[in-house]
């Protein structure tokens, strides 16, 4: 997936643990952590944007794409 979680560089930057984001943003450790991994399909914009409240940061510091190769946006091929 060309999709990756920056969220711990961010958590790291701020002094927080996952523990406390969790309870404050209303979502289980559990989640986060999968989240935190990249081990999600998906991320719901209220929990994104509860995110970025919390963390007085921008979408894109808590997501980057890395194109793998793998598709026509990541094909280096030229055609």
């Amino acid at each position: 997936m060309p999709i990756r979680v920056t969220l711990d560089r961010v958590l790291a930057e701020r002094g927080l643990r996952g523990r406390d984001l969790a309870r404050r943003i209303g979502i289980t450790e559990a989640n986060l952590s999968l989240l935190r991994t990249g081990k999600v399909k998906g991320v719901r914009f209220e929990t994104l944007a509860a995110l970025c409240a919390l963390l007085e940061c921008q979408p894109g510091d808590l997501l980057c794409w890395e194109p793998d190769g793998d598709g026509p946006s990541g094909d280096d091929s030229g055609g």
